[in-house]
């Protein structure tokens, strides 16, 4: 959770430098000479692949994570069917009766 918690933090900052590099981009458009406008453009190039690569990186450890998720659930319905059976039937009469009652 650690390393997703990071990955979230980089991701948001390098978004904050994209907005902030296109606002000023934007705003200074007709003020800037070429080789100025340039390297603003070259700035936000940079972090939105930097964006996407960490979003990337995200979204793959959520992948794994959804994974072992599944892989954990399954191994414990395999140990304890009727206990997973169970589980199953009290969450279907508790969805039932909250259903009902409208």
């Amino acid at each position: 959770k650690a390393i997703e918690k990071t990955q979230q933090e980089h991701l948001q900052a390098e978004f904050k430098k994209i907005i902030k590099n296109t606002k000023k981009l934007l705003q200074n458009d007709a003020s800037l000479a070429g080789d100025q406008a340039d390297e603003l453009r070259q700035q936000i190039q940079l972090n939105l692949q930097r964006a996407r690569s960490t979003l990337a990186q995200s979204g793959d450890a959520l992948r794994q994570r959804g994974d072992e998720v599944q892989h954990a659930s399954k191994k414990k319905k395999k140990k304890n069917p009727w206990q997973a059976l169970g589980i199953v039937a009290g969450v279907g009469v508790l969805l039932g009766l909250l259903l009902g009652r409208r």
